[in-house]
């Protein structure tokens, strides 16, 4: 039998920590050994200057020697003054950095933690410490003393460092009471803390297995991540399995849940009758065979659902136009004068999305890359100028907004700040206080999730007009829904689909091998001079070859800068050339530590001035949003601050929200929907195959403007290329605005 045994120190370094299991590799000073120790094991997010006191056994790694593997650890305060300066300096503290702790501790020694817990006024006498500073200080030592009695209770529990502060900040004092009586409240309350974390605590409380509010809650969470997937409900039979399977009771419990959640209206059943059998191009038709699904819903999504069908019909049913001059309008002289004003002709199509827009209510122009959508938007604009019409231009991110501000030359916002959101009040603008336009034009509308379609719906007047562009055949909204998809599905708008490419597109290599890879061809590799292939079979040599593109052959050939106007897009988050490692490889090669430039480790990973991050959820309190891609400008080690620097304005979190950054030297293909960037350069390796499909190639192909290089195997493109099939989403919008 292995014997226990006991150490405790003061932590050197970290090696590593995964923010997910809480595995760690410290290197630790123990005090009378000369050289450092390795500890390794599942410990809290600790800093450089904290003590440690840990229980575990000893082991011998056979590469990396002795090494002592951590079973229990509990967090100690220093003793002695240099640990005490450490401790204080290593930004666990906020407004206490290396200057300030060496400063205090210099004024009381070893009395420092005494007076900072019994009479933390005495703070001023210390040099450069005044009233305010002081109070700030000790007012930051005691939420820091709230927060390790949290973090006491919690560190079985595999709670990070990080959610324990905003477990804190959330609840206060009261929340150890929150988290021992109803621990499932984290889940619904804390973005970040998920089911399974909040599941682990009940149950290290003694929650049975079977508890009403156990089952309830495992529902909910199956429900939200088909959501997170895309899926706007759940059929019953497929849910009532993936719960029982998810929380080992039986499938009666889980039904008794559903009904249990559909009484307190957290959940919404219905039953959807969809025809299946005669399909006419694509689309079932009223005389097909009836089958009935019974659907389960998150509340907000099932009124979305029925929100966005009755808005779409009160649009199409309104007699009453906004753009009346329209209906009685000379077409072929008007469109002849736009054609004079703009020097271009358009084509047949064209004209015909122009005349939809401006005399349906409701119209969708989807195209690929190369055939007219902005020059036809464009038109649509000049004309409505021509008329005296208002109209408004929105995407749904801020990326989409500014691209699309740029090719119009006209102002473009999102969909939540024409909308005017605050946090406080929600949307300004609803049925209430509609928007006062009469055409509202909606560019990449592929990406329109069902929750924010609704909001935007509500505040149209049933007499406005709206255009809806996008490329249907990109990847659909990150968020639940397929909502242009199911527009066009239902039959019951006016769509027009641009496929002319023009001359000048035609030259483009970006443009003819998007359009195969839509068609289910093979793109021309290495016959254009904006298109190219590096073959490597294998991943480690192709995520080598991926940094020696971005850092130095690109710039070097085309003058790009490969931070800001190279982009990486990988299909997949893990694996060599998945979108983790390739950003700690590209950040190493890209912005490599140096001696005065500052960084931090934050939930596991390094953050340092001049990283490339992105927003990866939706803060309105900032209003930053899901996709947003800056660069880090400051980091405030002792105010426990980064900065980042998004479109020109500098965005602060403090160390607990950093969750919301990741870093975006690569990102995932998914998340580059609505963006253009000058270059981008993608992974395209069998390793991938899980999710190399058609869409996905093509939707990373089109993001770029002036460069594509593809960097993996032939035999990896054709698998992409060949699979057409896109995961169809559970969604009844289409079935819905059928039977309207």
């Amino acid at each position: 039998m292995t014997r226990t045994s006991h150490l405790e120190g003061t932590v050197e370094r970290v090696t590593y920590y995964n923010e997910e299991s809480g595995y760690s590799i410290i290197r630790l000073k123990v005090e009378g050994k000369a050289d450092l120790l390795t500890v390794v094991g599942n410990l809290p997010e600790v800093n450089p200057g904290e003590s440690l006191r840990l229980e575990g056994i000893w082991t011998n790694h056979p590469q990396y020697g002795t090494q002592f593997k951590a079973e229990r650890y509990e967090q100690v305060l220093p003793a002695t003054t240099e640990g005490i300066r450490r401790y204080l300096g290593s930004g666990l503290v906020k407004g206490v950095g290396p200057v300030t702790a060496r400063r205090i501790v210099q004024r009381f020694g070893r009395d420092t933690l005494r007076v900072l817990d019994e009479t933390p006024e005495r703070l001023r006498e210390a040099l450069g410490v005044g009233t305010k500073r002081a109070a700030a200080i000790a007012e930051a030592w005691n939420e820091q003393k709230h927060i390790r009695e949290v973090m006491l209770f919690l560190q079985g529990h595999g709670v990070s460092t990080g959610l324990a502060v905003k477990i804190y900040k959330t609840y206060g004092d009261d929340a150890l009471t929150v988290v021992q009586e109803d621990p499932y409240r984290l889940a619904r309350d804390i973005w970040g803390v998920g089911f399974r974390t909040a599941d682990k605590i009940a149950r290290d409380l003694g929650l049975p297995e079977d508890s009403a509010a156990r089952v309830q809650a495992g529902v909910a969470y199956a429900l939200s991540q088909l959501a997170d997937d895309g899926h706007v409900y759940a059929p019953t039979d497929k849910l009532i399995q993936e719960s029982s399977q998810l929380l080992g009771v039986s499938t009666d419990l889980v039904a008794e849940g559903i009904e249990a959640l559909d009484s307190a209206e957290i959940v919404r059943r219905d039953t959807l009758t969809y025809p299946v059998g005669q399909v006419s191009e694509g689309i079932a038709t009223r005389e097909s065979a009836l089958h009935e699904e019974h659907a389960v819903y998150l509340a907000p999504f099932y009124y979305g659902e029925i929100g966005v069908t009755r808005r779409l019909e009160a649009l199409l049913d309104t007699a009453a136009t906004r753009l009346l001059p329209f209906r009685s309008i000379d077409w072929h002289n008007l469109l002849a004068q736009l054609a004079l004003r703009s020097t271009i002709q358009l084509s047949a199509e064209q004209s015909e999305a122009v005349q939809a827009a401006l005399t349906h209510k409701v119209t969708v122009l989807t195209g690929g890359p190369g055939t007219g959508k902005t020059v036809t938007v464009r038109t649509v604009i000049a004309a409505l100028e021509a008329m005296h019409c208002r109209y408004a231009l929105c995407a749904p991110t801020g990326r989409a907004a500014k691209r699309l501000s740029e090719t119009t030359n006209r102002t473009a916002k999102t969909i939540h700040r024409l909308l005017e959101y605050s946090p406080q009040e929600g949307f300004r603008c609803n049925e209430s206080n509609p928007l006062n336009v009469d055409c509202l034009i909606v560019d990449e509308a592929s990406m329109l999730d069902l929750l924010l379609a609704n909001h935007l719906l509500k505040a149209l007047d049933p007499a406005a007009h709206v255009l809806f562009v996008g490329d249907i055949d990109q990847l659909p909204s990150v968020g639940a829904g397929n909502v242009l998809q199911d527009i066009i599905d239902s039959n019951r708008v006016k769509v027009v689909r641009l496929t002319q490419i023009f001359r000048q597109a035609a030259e483009s290599g970006i443009i003819v091998n998007a359009h195969r890879i839509n068609r289910g061809e093979m793109p021309l590799l290495n016959q254009y001079p904006d298109f190219f292939f590096f073959s490597k079979t294998d991943p480690i040599e192709a995520a080598s070859m991926l940094v020696e593109i971005v850092q130095r052959r690109i710039p070097h050939k085309f003058g790009l800068d490969p931070v800001d106007q190279i982009q990486v897009l990988s299909p997949m988050y893990r694996g060599d050339c998945g979108v983790a490692n390739l950003n700690a490889r590209l950040q190493e090669a890209l912005n490599p530590i140096e001696p005065r430039k500052a960084e931090r480790q934050l939930a596991g990973r390094v953050f340092r001035v001049g990283d490339k991050v992105m927003q990866i959820r939706n803060n309105y309190d900032r209003d930053v949003y899901n996709g947003d891609i800056g660069r880090v400008s400051a980091i405030d080690l002792a105010g426990q601050t980064l900065t980042v620097n998004l479109d020109g304005r500098s965005v602060v979190y403090e160390w607990s929200e950093t969750d919301e950054l990741v870093h975006a030297f690569a990102i995932s293909v998914h998340k580059s929907q609505g963006g253009e960037y000058t270059a981008v350069v993608v992974p395209v390796l069998s390793q991938h195959y899980l999710m190399l499909q058609r869409n996905l190639l093509y939707t990373a192909v089109s993001r770029a403007r002036e460069l594509v290089v593809l960097v993996g195997t032939r035999r990896a493109i054709a698998i992409a290329v060949r699979t057409s099939r896109t995961r169809e989403r559970h969604s009844g919008l289409s079935l819905r605005l059928m039977d309207m």
